[in-house]
């Protein structure tokens, strides 16, 4: 007779496989190893194709383009070609799988799950103005990624990409730093607007060893749009009411402390699938 799991040993299980995945995919993305040795950006063709998660460009193994740092490069070209392709890509990657590609797929997730379980003395389960805060991913989306790309050009007639040029600590880790440190050209030209982001990264992931993927709840505009096809993308949870008991073991197990059971389709819930797996009943169903 096949041993029943304790729920212990199956939240161990899920977290197990879903960290393979995660690691996985973000190996996968990031496989050029020759950039890491010469300290260059590849160009190969499928540096035209963007993956789901935020995964920078610039990264010396990156395979692959940034959603986020394609849009908003493009916003103001003359023909808009490419921007609406990356916005069909958006729309296609939202409406499978929604916010599942930042529970599984994104390698800068994968980068503060494995930060949060650094031992601290007290881990912080929510801010102050937690629901206020989680708006401000829709405004670094609106104002950095939207608008001042659009709107604001540079001498050659096109927009900046505002948010990795400025803000985005997933381009200053997985880029700047390691381009940094490999090429001498880049070390000589690193300024101020280095220097800026690198304490962004490291408040970043100072804080993300005492609260869960901050950078995800506050901050990335990817997350934020993805948030917006949780309630009708292919992949979503459904409660069976026939099964639930209101119980709060989902939100207990939850690390973005959301009432799944009140409100499965959040735009703030990763699929993480801790609360599918946590729930006594298993009265959350997934794909309907």
């Amino acid at each position: 007779m096949k041993k029943r799991l304790s729920a212990a040993e199956k939240m161990k299980q899920h977290n197990r496989i879903r960290l393979i995945i995660q690691a996985s995919f973000a190996a996968l993305s990031n496989g050029y190893i020759r950039g890491f040795a010469r300290g260059k950006i590849f160009t190969g063709v499928s540096k035209k194709i963007c993956v789901p998660g935020m995964n920078c460009y610039s990264c010396p193994g990156a395979l692959g383009a940034c959603p986020i740092g394609s849009l908003q490069a493009t916003l103001n070209s003359r023909d808009y070609k490419l921007a609406l392709y990356v916005t069909g890509l958006l729309v296609l990657f939202g409406t499978f799988l929604g916010r599942f590609v930042c529970g599984f797929l994104c390698p800068f997730g994968l980068i503060q799950d494995l930060i949060y379980k650094i031992p601290f003395v007290k881990k912080i389960r929510r801010l102050p103005g937690e629901k206020a805060l989680r708006y401000l991913r829709f405004v670094f989306l609106s104002v950095f990624v939207l608008l001042l790309p659009a709107f604001i050009a540079d001498f050659t007639g096109l927009g900046q990409p505002w948010f990795c040029k400025w803000i985005c600590p997933v381009g200053t880790l997985e880029g700047g730093i390691p381009l940094v440190l490999l090429n001498s050209a880049m070390r000589e030209a690193a300024g101020f607007i280095f220097r800026f982001k690198l304490i962004i990264l490291l408040i970043t992931l100072f804080s993300a060893v005492i609260i869960y993927r901050p950078f995800c709840r506050y901050v990335c505009p990817l997350g934020a749009i993805y948030g917006i096809f949780n309630k009708f993308s292919f992949y979503r949870f459904t409660i069976d009411s026939t099964k639930c008991t209101g119980c709060g073991a989902c939100q207990k197990t939850c690390k973005l402390d959301i009432p799944v059971w009140q409100n499965p389709n959040s735009a703030d819930c990763i699929r993480c699938g801790d609360c599918k797996t946590a729930c006594p009943n298993q009265a959350i169903v997934t794909g309907k």
